[in-house]
């Protein structure tokens, strides 16, 4: 497996240490010298229901395997840092994302937050992401991600071997930074490369006008709880109500060819009040596999403030090649997630009452098949978007059922037992797929 990181103003992650609960497959290891500390005591966040748990160990040594098409349960210690291990091949582009998730009521600085790094064998920097909870200073799961990315343009970090994911806080010793030690959710993606040398430079022109925001009635749908709980939705007009200091879960399938539009709408509650809260909202788009793409924030006086994402292109594999920009995270088709977070100085200003939020989301351009793969990523089906997909958003569910993602926290539980109900799990899908 492979991994790659993008460079963003946001990121966000937890790391490192967890009571070993199974060895599994690929082995906890170095219990001695593993980071301790957990906190039974996590935000409100749905960890994928079958993550297996594993320690972030103090060196490299003692560093234990990640796998590709697994979901994992870790901790990030207050400071030092955590090491996992990875093992990867020399053609595959691995992607691995560490979503941290501080306990509910904690303090943060504008710069806490999560940083993570790949490595070679040799200590080698392959690609680094730090993730911050900026000036809104509310606590809330944020995810970062790396990436060992296959590619003509890059000279290291190529060859199949050893690698090594580092994640640490990015603010620890910054003042009000959380002294406790955070959640943490990592999951690995692997990539396979093309079957030929199509489509791998950016576009380099695409239509940069911001639409008007998708009008009509708005549907009620309650956010999901976290990334594989995400509530899926479509291009429509969807609503609910959040509370200061939660964080709400959405989902959008987004398909080779397709641009992604999105505008928020806090929902006026306190017409006649004088506070201001600067930062009151923000929206965090992440893509398939987590990666940071871009953010909004949006102000709030207790009236109507609304605010879009900036424009992004339309999804196609050569944007990876538009490095350091938001075209980069818009790389391949799947599952775009919406993360709502209303900071928890809302409730100073107005009240602990939930506020409207409404998400207006328009999906332009005309589907276009994949680059072509020349194997299966794993998990598998991660980078396409189904007609059931489809269908389900337009309708819009209440609960998320990525099943590509599940997949990651069925790995989890062990070779034996996930073949088992990897295989049952599949048997349904296809049974569902077929009754349709």
């Amino acid at each position: 497996m492979a991994g790659l990181v993008l460079p963003g103003p946001h990121a966000h992650a937890v790391t490192a240490a967890v009571p070993s609960g199974s060895s599994g497959p690929s082995g906890t290891g170095g219990g001695a010298r593993a980071l301790s500390g957990v906190s039974e005591t996590p935000g409100p966040y749905a960890f994928a229901e079958e993550s297996q748990r594993v320690e972030g160990a103090l060196s490299t040594a003692d560093a234990v395997l990640l796998e590709a098409g697994r979901s994992y349960r870790s901790t990030l210690p207050p400071s030092g840092k955590a090491h996992y291990r990875l093992e990867l091949d020399a053609t595959s582009t691995t992607y691995v994302s560490a979503t941290a998730v501080p306990p509910a009521g904690v303090t943060a600085s504008a710069v806490d937050g999560v940083k993570v790094t790949l490595e070679d064998g040799d200590g080698r920097s392959c690609d680094a992401n730090t993730a911050t909870f900026g000036a809104g200073r509310s606590t809330h799961p944020v995810a970062a991600w790396t990436v060992r990315e296959i590619s003509p343009r890059r000279s290291v970090c190529k060859d199949a071997g050893t690698y090594y994911v580092t994640v640490e806080r990015a603010g620890a010793d910054a003042g009000g930074a959380s002294p406790e030690p955070w959640g943490l959710e990592l999951v690995a993606v692997s990539e396979p490369p093309l079957d030929d040398s199509a489509a791998t430079s950016a576009p380099e022109a695409w239509n940069s006008a911001t639409p008007e925001p998708v009008e009509g009635k708005a549907v009620r749908r309650p956010g999901g709880a976290g990334f594989t709980r995400a509530t899926l939705v479509g291009e429509g007009v969807w609503r609910d109500d959040i509370r200061p200091g939660r964080t709400l879960f959405y989902r959008v399938p987004v398909d080779w060819g397709q641009q992604l539009h999105v505008t928020a709408e806090l929902g006026g509650t306190e017409p006649d009040t004088t506070g201001y809260v600067a930062a009151a909202l923000d929206l965090d788009l992440y893509n398939p596999v987590r990666g940071y793409v871009t953010d909004l924030g949006v102000g709030y006086d207790g009236s109507q403030e609304s605010d879009g994402l900036a424009p992004l292109p339309p999804v196609t594999y050569g944007n990876r090649q538009a490095a350091g920009s938001r075209a980069d995270g818009m790389r391949f088709a799947g599952s775009y997630y919406l993360v709502a977070h209303l900071t928890a100085e809302v409730a100073d200003e107005f009240g602990d009452e939930p506020v409207p939020l409404t998400l207006r989301v328009r999906l332009s351009g005309e589907r276009q098949d994949g680059p072509g793969y020349q194997g299966r990523s794993v998990p598998p089906g991660i980078f396409t978007v189904t007609d059931q997909d489809r269908d389900a958003a337009s309708e819009g569910t209440e609960t998320g059922d990525d099943s590509a993602m599940k997949a990651l926290a069925v790995g989890g539980i062990g070779t034996g037992s996930a073949l088992l109900i990897g295989l049952g799990v599949w048997t349904v899908v296809a049974r569902r797929q077929g009754a349709a």
